[in-house]
Protein backbone atom coordinates (compact mmCIF):
# COMPACT_ATOMS: atom_id res chain seq x y z
CA UNK A 1 0.00 0.00 0.00
CA UNK A 2 1.22 3.35 -0.74
CA UNK A 3 1.61 6.63 1.00
CA UNK A 4 -0.08 9.77 1.47
CA UNK A 5 1.82 13.04 1.00
CA UNK A 6 1.44 13.76 4.78
CA UNK A 7 3.44 10.13 5.64
CA UNK A 8 5.72 10.88 2.14
CA UNK A 9 7.08 14.11 3.94
CA UNK A 10 7.40 12.31 7.48
CA UNK A 11 9.16 9.35 5.93
CA UNK A 12 11.87 11.16 4.10
CA UNK A 13 12.70 13.41 7.39
CA UNK A 14 13.01 10.41 9.05
CA UNK A 15 15.32 8.84 6.91
CA UNK A 16 13.00 5.98 6.12
CA UNK A 17 11.53 4.47 2.72
CA UNK A 18 8.36 4.39 3.80
CA UNK A 19 5.99 4.71 7.00
CA UNK A 20 2.90 3.47 7.80
CA UNK A 21 0.05 5.02 10.08
CA UNK A 22 0.19 4.34 13.94
CA UNK A 23 4.19 3.95 13.34
CA UNK A 24 6.26 6.33 16.06
CA UNK A 25 9.31 8.30 14.25
CA UNK A 26 11.30 10.99 14.95
CA UNK A 27 12.06 13.12 12.72
CA UNK A 28 14.62 16.06 11.68
CA UNK A 29 12.62 19.38 11.55
CA UNK A 30 12.89 21.92 9.25
CA UNK A 31 11.76 25.32 11.73
CA UNK A 32 10.40 25.61 15.06
CA UNK A 33 8.11 28.06 16.13
CA UNK A 34 7.06 30.09 19.29
CA UNK A 35 5.33 33.22 20.22
CA UNK A 36 5.18 35.16 23.63
CA UNK A 37 2.88 33.24 25.77
CA UNK A 38 3.99 29.79 24.82
CA UNK A 39 7.83 30.45 24.04
CA UNK A 40 8.71 31.87 28.00
CA UNK A 41 7.50 28.21 29.08
CA UNK A 42 10.06 26.38 26.56
CA UNK A 43 12.81 28.72 27.84
CA UNK A 44 11.70 27.68 31.23
CA UNK A 45 12.33 23.48 30.04
CA UNK A 46 14.91 24.50 27.48
CA UNK A 47 17.08 26.08 30.40
CA UNK A 48 16.71 22.61 32.36
CA UNK A 49 18.66 20.99 29.67
CA UNK A 50 21.76 22.49 30.42
CA UNK A 51 22.81 23.77 26.93
CA UNK A 52 23.66 27.32 25.85
CA UNK A 53 22.51 27.16 22.41
CA UNK A 54 19.77 26.57 20.06
CA UNK A 55 20.33 23.75 17.45
CA UNK A 56 20.06 26.27 14.48
CA UNK A 57 19.50 29.99 15.39
CA UNK A 58 17.98 30.21 11.82
CA UNK A 59 15.71 27.67 12.46
CA UNK A 60 13.97 28.54 15.10
CA UNK A 61 11.50 31.63 14.99
CA UNK A 62 9.87 33.76 18.10
CA UNK A 63 7.00 36.10 16.60
CA UNK A 64 5.90 38.22 19.74
CA UNK A 65 1.89 38.57 18.43
CA UNK A 66 -0.48 37.49 20.74
CA UNK A 67 -0.35 39.77 23.58
CA UNK A 68 1.34 43.12 21.88
CA UNK A 69 1.58 45.81 21.82
CA UNK A 70 1.56 44.62 25.48
CA UNK A 71 -1.69 44.81 27.03
CA UNK A 72 0.00 44.70 30.77
CA UNK A 73 2.98 44.19 33.03
CA UNK A 74 2.48 40.78 32.81
CA UNK A 75 2.38 40.67 29.17
CA UNK A 76 5.40 42.80 28.65
CA UNK A 77 7.37 40.31 31.20
CA UNK A 78 6.54 37.52 29.10
CA UNK A 79 7.78 39.75 25.41
CA UNK A 80 10.74 40.15 27.38
CA UNK A 81 11.96 36.94 28.54
CA UNK A 82 11.38 35.80 24.77
CA UNK A 83 13.36 38.75 23.61
CA UNK A 84 16.38 38.24 26.11
CA UNK A 85 16.47 34.33 25.10
CA UNK A 86 16.35 35.29 21.00
CA UNK A 87 19.08 37.80 21.86
CA UNK A 88 21.23 35.75 24.14
CA UNK A 89 20.68 32.79 21.33
CA UNK A 90 21.30 35.03 18.40
CA UNK A 91 17.99 33.72 17.27
CA UNK A 92 18.23 35.15 13.49
CA UNK A 93 14.29 35.09 12.89
CA UNK A 94 12.56 36.88 15.55
CA UNK A 95 9.95 39.21 15.09
CA UNK A 96 8.52 42.05 17.56
CA UNK A 97 6.17 44.96 17.46
CA UNK A 98 7.02 47.02 14.15
CA UNK A 99 8.58 43.91 12.40
CA UNK A 100 5.75 40.73 13.46
CA UNK A 101 2.86 40.22 11.78
CA UNK A 102 0.49 37.48 13.34
CA UNK A 103 2.74 34.29 13.27
CA UNK A 104 1.02 32.64 10.94
CA UNK A 105 0.61 35.02 8.18
CA UNK A 106 3.86 36.18 8.52
CA UNK A 107 5.89 32.93 8.28
CA UNK A 108 4.63 32.33 4.86
CA UNK A 109 5.04 35.67 3.59
CA UNK A 110 9.03 35.27 5.13
CA UNK A 111 9.54 32.49 3.24
CA UNK A 112 10.22 30.74 6.46
CA UNK A 113 8.19 27.84 4.97
CA UNK A 114 8.51 26.42 1.59
CA UNK A 115 6.87 22.78 0.61
CA UNK A 116 8.36 19.35 1.73
CA UNK A 117 9.14 20.98 5.32
CA UNK A 118 8.53 19.70 8.47
CA UNK A 119 7.52 22.80 10.83
CA UNK A 120 6.50 22.04 14.58
CA UNK A 121 4.60 25.04 16.58
CA UNK A 122 3.84 26.09 19.90
CA UNK A 123 0.71 26.83 18.72
CA UNK A 124 -2.40 24.57 17.58
CA UNK A 125 -2.80 26.96 14.25
CA UNK A 126 0.60 25.81 12.85
CA UNK A 127 -1.10 23.85 10.26
CA UNK A 128 -1.62 26.88 8.15
CA UNK A 129 1.43 25.87 6.19
CA UNK A 130 -0.35 22.44 4.69
CA UNK A 131 -1.27 25.21 2.33
CA UNK A 132 2.21 25.42 1.02
CA UNK A 133 2.41 21.82 1.09
CA UNK A 134 4.38 20.99 4.15
CA UNK A 135 3.97 18.79 7.32
CA UNK A 136 3.20 21.27 9.91
CA UNK A 137 1.85 20.98 13.24
CA UNK A 138 1.02 22.02 16.88
CA UNK A 139 2.86 21.16 19.41
CA UNK A 140 3.03 22.09 23.51
CA UNK A 141 5.66 24.08 25.04
CA UNK A 142 8.22 21.05 26.56
CA UNK A 143 8.02 20.11 22.64
CA UNK A 144 9.12 23.18 21.24
CA UNK A 145 11.92 23.51 24.06
CA UNK A 146 13.01 19.64 22.83
CA UNK A 147 12.86 20.85 19.29
CA UNK A 148 14.81 24.04 19.73
CA UNK A 149 17.70 21.92 21.28
CA UNK A 150 17.84 18.76 18.94
CA UNK A 151 16.33 20.07 15.43
CA UNK A 152 13.85 16.75 15.95
CA UNK A 153 10.81 15.68 17.36
CA UNK A 154 8.59 12.61 17.65
CA UNK A 155 5.61 11.50 15.75
CA UNK A 156 3.00 9.26 15.55
CA UNK A 157 2.40 9.21 11.75
CA UNK A 158 -1.03 10.17 10.80
CA UNK A 159 -3.61 8.08 8.95
CA UNK A 160 -5.64 10.92 6.28
CA UNK A 161 -8.99 11.54 4.98
CA UNK A 162 -8.81 12.90 1.51
CA UNK A 163 -11.29 15.60 0.52
CA UNK A 164 -12.06 15.75 -2.79
CA UNK A 165 -13.00 19.30 -4.14
CA UNK A 166 -14.79 19.25 -6.89
CA UNK A 167 -16.33 22.17 -9.57
CA UNK A 168 -15.88 26.22 -8.86
CA UNK A 169 -17.32 27.73 -5.58
CA UNK A 170 -19.51 31.03 -6.50
CA UNK A 171 -19.08 34.62 -5.65
CA UNK A 172 -18.47 35.37 -2.03
CA UNK A 173 -17.59 31.65 -1.11
CA UNK A 174 -13.97 31.49 0.33
CA UNK A 175 -12.03 28.98 2.06
CA UNK A 176 -13.54 29.99 5.46
CA UNK A 177 -16.89 28.76 4.11
CA UNK A 178 -15.45 26.01 2.61
CA UNK A 179 -13.42 24.55 6.09
CA UNK A 180 -17.03 25.68 8.16
CA UNK A 181 -18.83 23.81 5.94
CA UNK A 182 -16.48 20.39 6.17
CA UNK A 183 -16.68 21.16 10.37
CA UNK A 184 -19.75 21.34 10.70
CA UNK A 185 -20.34 17.59 8.23
CA UNK A 186 -17.62 16.11 10.41
CA UNK A 187 -17.71 17.36 13.53
CA UNK A 188 -14.69 18.74 15.93
CA UNK A 189 -13.19 15.18 16.63
CA UNK A 190 -13.93 14.15 12.91
CA UNK A 191 -10.46 13.74 11.90
CA UNK A 192 -9.13 13.40 15.10
CA UNK A 193 -5.27 13.03 14.90
CA UNK A 194 -5.48 12.49 11.21
CA UNK A 195 -4.00 14.61 8.32
CA UNK A 196 -6.77 15.87 6.46
CA UNK A 197 -5.77 16.02 2.36
CA UNK A 198 -7.04 18.17 -0.22
CA UNK A 199 -7.72 17.01 -3.50
CA UNK A 200 -9.95 17.66 -6.83
CA UNK A 201 -10.44 19.95 -9.64
CA UNK A 202 -12.27 22.02 -7.08
CA UNK A 203 -8.10 23.01 -5.69
CA UNK A 204 -7.18 25.15 -8.78
CA UNK A 205 -10.17 27.59 -8.26
CA UNK A 206 -8.84 28.50 -4.75
CA UNK A 207 -6.72 30.93 -4.12
CA UNK A 208 -3.49 30.62 -1.72
CA UNK A 209 -5.38 32.76 0.90
CA UNK A 210 -8.10 30.36 0.34
CA UNK A 211 -5.64 27.38 1.52
CA UNK A 212 -4.10 29.15 4.14
CA UNK A 213 -7.67 29.80 5.88
CA UNK A 214 -8.99 25.86 5.39
CA UNK A 215 -5.45 24.52 6.63
CA UNK A 216 -5.77 26.89 9.56
CA UNK A 217 -8.72 25.78 11.25
CA UNK A 218 -7.80 21.65 10.45
CA UNK A 219 -6.91 21.56 14.21
CA UNK A 220 -10.54 22.98 14.64
CA UNK A 221 -11.91 19.64 12.89
CA UNK A 222 -9.53 17.74 15.77
CA UNK A 223 -6.81 17.06 12.58
CA UNK A 224 -3.01 16.64 13.20
CA UNK A 225 -2.39 18.98 10.03
CA UNK A 226 -4.35 19.72 6.86
CA UNK A 227 -2.43 19.90 3.21
CA UNK A 228 -3.10 20.89 -0.35
CA UNK A 229 -1.24 19.63 -2.96
CA UNK A 230 1.48 22.02 -4.54
CA UNK A 231 0.48 23.03 -7.99
CA UNK A 232 1.27 26.40 -10.15
CA UNK A 233 -0.09 28.67 -7.45
CA UNK A 234 2.16 27.42 -4.85
CA UNK A 235 5.48 27.36 -6.65
CA UNK A 236 3.89 31.34 -7.79
CA UNK A 237 3.93 32.03 -3.93
CA UNK A 238 6.99 30.04 -3.29
CA UNK A 239 8.82 31.95 -5.82
CA UNK A 240 7.24 34.90 -4.77
CA UNK A 241 8.32 35.08 -1.09
CA UNK A 242 12.04 33.88 -0.74
CA UNK A 243 13.37 33.54 2.57
CA UNK A 244 16.37 36.08 3.34
CA UNK A 245 17.77 34.01 6.01
CA UNK A 246 17.74 30.67 5.56
CA UNK A 247 18.45 28.26 2.25
CA UNK A 248 15.23 26.78 1.60
CA UNK A 249 15.08 24.00 -0.64
CA UNK A 250 11.71 23.21 -1.56
CA UNK A 251 10.53 19.46 -2.37
CA UNK A 252 7.43 18.42 -3.88
CA UNK A 253 5.72 15.24 -2.52
CA UNK A 254 2.84 13.92 -4.10
CA UNK A 255 0.48 10.87 -2.75
CA UNK A 256 0.87 7.51 -4.22
CA UNK A 257 -1.82 6.68 -6.81
CA UNK A 258 -2.94 3.61 -3.78
CA UNK A 259 -2.54 5.52 -0.40
CA UNK A 260 -4.35 4.27 1.68
CA UNK A 261 -7.20 7.06 3.15
CA UNK A 262 -9.15 6.45 6.20
CA UNK A 263 -12.18 7.85 4.12
CA UNK A 264 -13.02 9.81 1.06
CA UNK A 265 -15.32 13.02 1.43
CA UNK A 266 -16.52 14.51 -1.87
CA UNK A 267 -17.44 18.37 -1.57
CA UNK A 268 -19.47 19.64 -4.29
CA UNK A 269 -17.78 23.63 -4.02
CA UNK A 270 -20.77 25.08 -6.47
CA UNK A 271 -23.37 24.36 -4.21
CA UNK A 272 -21.68 25.84 -0.85
CA UNK A 273 -23.25 29.08 0.74
CA UNK A 274 -22.23 31.45 2.82
CA UNK A 275 -21.22 29.93 6.16
CA UNK A 276 -21.97 30.74 9.72
CA UNK A 277 -20.54 28.75 12.60
CA UNK A 278 -22.87 29.19 15.90
CA UNK A 279 -21.84 29.62 19.66
CA UNK A 280 -20.17 27.81 21.38
CA UNK A 281 -18.12 25.41 18.79
CA UNK A 282 -17.33 25.71 15.19
CA UNK A 283 -19.62 22.40 14.05
CA UNK A 284 -22.73 24.37 14.99
CA UNK A 285 -22.43 25.86 11.60
CA UNK A 286 -25.47 27.24 9.55
CA UNK A 287 -25.84 28.29 5.61
CA UNK A 288 -27.16 32.20 5.98
CA UNK A 289 -30.13 31.39 4.14
CA UNK A 290 -30.87 28.66 7.34
CA UNK A 291 -31.08 31.72 9.58
CA UNK A 292 -34.59 32.50 10.17
CA UNK A 293 -34.82 35.54 12.85
CA UNK A 294 -32.47 38.38 12.90
CA UNK A 295 -29.27 37.78 14.96
CA UNK A 296 -28.11 41.58 15.83
CA UNK A 297 -24.39 41.81 17.09
CA UNK A 298 -22.49 44.09 18.78
CA UNK A 299 -19.12 44.24 17.16
CA UNK A 300 -17.30 42.44 13.99
CA UNK A 301 -13.81 41.15 14.52
CA UNK A 302 -11.75 41.23 10.73
CA UNK A 303 -8.47 39.80 10.78
CA UNK A 304 -6.46 37.12 12.88
CA UNK A 305 -3.84 34.11 11.56
CA UNK A 306 -7.60 32.53 10.05
CA UNK A 307 -8.69 35.69 7.86
CA UNK A 308 -6.04 38.65 7.88
CA UNK A 309 -4.32 38.20 4.34
CA UNK A 310 -4.50 40.55 1.69
CA UNK A 311 -7.30 39.03 -0.26
CA UNK A 312 -9.15 38.88 2.93
CA UNK A 313 -8.94 42.58 3.38
CA UNK A 314 -10.32 42.79 -0.26
CA UNK A 315 -13.28 41.27 -0.05
CA UNK A 316 -14.31 43.40 3.31
CA UNK A 317 -13.25 46.71 1.49
CA UNK A 318 -15.34 46.01 -1.28
CA UNK A 319 -18.54 45.20 0.48
CA UNK A 320 -17.86 48.54 2.62
CA UNK A 321 -16.93 50.66 0.20
CA UNK A 322 -19.20 53.29 -0.05
CA UNK A 323 -21.37 51.96 3.16
CA UNK A 324 -21.53 52.80 6.85
CA UNK A 325 -20.88 50.40 9.36
CA UNK A 326 -24.54 49.70 11.62
CA UNK A 327 -25.22 52.35 14.59
CA UNK A 328 -23.86 50.15 17.64
CA UNK A 329 -21.89 48.15 15.89
CA UNK A 330 -17.88 48.19 16.77
CA UNK A 331 -15.93 46.62 13.61
CA UNK A 332 -12.38 45.95 14.23
CA UNK A 333 -10.13 45.11 11.81
CA UNK A 334 -6.73 43.60 11.92
CA UNK A 335 -4.55 42.86 9.41
CA UNK A 336 -2.33 39.89 9.28
CA UNK A 337 1.21 41.68 8.62
CA UNK A 338 3.05 45.01 8.23
CA UNK A 339 3.21 44.13 4.56
CA UNK A 340 -0.11 43.05 4.06
CA UNK A 341 -1.38 46.47 6.10
CA UNK A 342 0.87 48.57 3.91
CA UNK A 343 -0.52 46.64 0.80
CA UNK A 344 -4.07 47.29 2.48
CA UNK A 345 -3.28 51.36 2.77
CA UNK A 346 -1.79 51.63 -1.02
CA UNK A 347 -4.92 49.61 -2.86
CA UNK A 348 -6.93 51.78 -0.73
CA UNK A 349 -8.66 49.17 1.66
CA UNK A 350 -7.99 50.96 4.61
CA UNK A 351 -9.06 54.28 3.74
CA UNK A 352 -12.63 52.59 2.52
CA UNK A 353 -13.08 50.54 5.66
CA UNK A 354 -12.16 53.84 7.56
CA UNK A 355 -14.69 56.05 6.06
CA UNK A 356 -16.68 53.08 6.49
CA UNK A 357 -16.70 53.43 10.08
CA UNK A 358 -14.03 50.31 11.12
CA UNK A 359 -11.14 51.10 13.57
CA UNK A 360 -7.84 49.96 12.07
CA UNK A 361 -5.08 47.74 14.42
CA UNK A 362 -1.71 46.59 14.00
CA UNK A 363 -1.40 43.15 13.85
CA UNK A 364 -1.60 41.49 16.93
CA UNK A 365 -3.75 37.98 17.69
CA UNK A 366 -5.54 40.47 20.39
CA UNK A 367 -9.25 39.95 20.32
CA UNK A 368 -9.32 36.37 19.16
CA UNK A 369 -8.34 34.61 22.43
CA UNK A 370 -9.73 37.48 24.55
CA UNK A 371 -6.24 38.93 25.24
CA UNK A 372 -6.93 42.63 24.22
CA UNK A 373 -8.60 45.07 21.24
CA UNK A 374 -11.64 43.95 21.06
CA UNK A 375 -13.07 41.90 24.48
CA UNK A 376 -16.40 41.21 24.70
CA UNK A 377 -18.91 41.93 27.38
CA UNK A 378 -21.63 39.50 28.97
CA UNK A 379 -24.56 39.29 26.57
CA UNK A 380 -22.66 40.59 23.84
CA UNK A 381 -22.46 39.13 19.89
CA UNK A 382 -19.20 39.33 17.99
CA UNK A 383 -19.41 38.18 13.93
CA UNK A 384 -15.56 37.46 13.73
CA UNK A 385 -13.33 35.67 11.08
CA UNK A 386 -10.94 34.10 13.94
CA UNK A 387 -11.12 30.41 14.25
CA UNK A 388 -12.79 29.09 17.38
CA UNK A 389 -15.96 30.25 19.11
CA UNK A 390 -15.74 28.54 22.80
CA UNK A 391 -17.60 29.95 25.80
CA UNK A 392 -15.73 32.95 27.17
CA UNK A 393 -13.13 32.69 23.72
CA UNK A 394 -13.18 36.48 23.12
CA UNK A 395 -14.08 38.00 26.43
CA UNK A 396 -16.99 37.26 28.96
CA UNK A 397 -18.51 33.97 29.41
CA UNK A 398 -22.27 34.93 28.64
CA UNK A 399 -20.53 36.69 25.44
CA UNK A 400 -21.46 34.90 21.82
CA UNK A 401 -19.13 34.60 19.07
CA UNK A 402 -20.26 33.48 15.09
CA UNK A 403 -17.48 32.82 13.04
CA UNK A 404 -17.64 33.76 9.20
CA UNK A 405 -15.66 34.82 6.28
CA UNK A 406 -14.90 38.34 5.96
CA UNK A 407 -17.17 38.43 3.42
CA UNK A 408 -20.33 37.78 6.04
CA UNK A 409 -18.39 39.35 8.63
CA UNK A 410 -18.49 43.05 6.60
CA UNK A 411 -22.61 42.30 5.42
CA UNK A 412 -22.84 42.01 9.12
CA UNK A 413 -21.32 45.28 10.25
CA UNK A 414 -23.00 47.03 7.53
CA UNK A 415 -26.68 45.53 8.39
CA UNK A 416 -26.06 45.39 12.28
CA UNK A 417 -27.11 41.71 11.94
CA UNK A 418 -25.70 38.08 10.77
CA UNK A 419 -26.03 38.79 7.08
CA UNK A 420 -25.09 37.41 3.77
CA UNK A 421 -23.08 39.55 1.46
CA UNK A 422 -25.75 39.30 -0.97
CA UNK A 423 -28.23 41.52 1.27
CA UNK A 424 -26.05 44.26 1.62
CA UNK A 425 -26.14 44.45 -2.44
CA UNK A 426 -30.04 44.34 -2.32
CA UNK A 427 -30.60 40.22 -2.81
CA UNK A 428 -31.45 37.56 -1.00
CA UNK A 429 -29.75 35.51 1.82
Amino acid sequence: MGMTMTQKILAKHAGMDEVKKGQLIEANLDLVLGNDITTPVAITEFNKLGIDKVFDKTKVTIVCDHFTPNKDIKSAEQCKVARTFARGKEVVNYFDVGQMGIEHCLLPEKGLVTCGDVVIGADSHTCTYGALGAFSTGIGSTDMAAGMATGKAWFKVPGAIKFVLKNKPAKWISGKDIILHIIGEIGVDGARYMSMEFAGDGVQYLSMDDRFTICNMAIEAGAKNGIFPVDEKTKEYIEAHPCKTIEKNPTVYEADEDAEYDRVIEIDLSELKPTVAFPHLPENTKTTDEITEDIKIDQVVIGSCTNGRIEDMRIAAEIMRGKKVADDVRCIVFPGTQAIYLEAIEKGYITDMVLAGAAISTPTCGPCLGGHMGILAAGERAVSTTNRNFVGRMGHTESEVYLASPAVAAASAITGKISSPSEVFGGEK
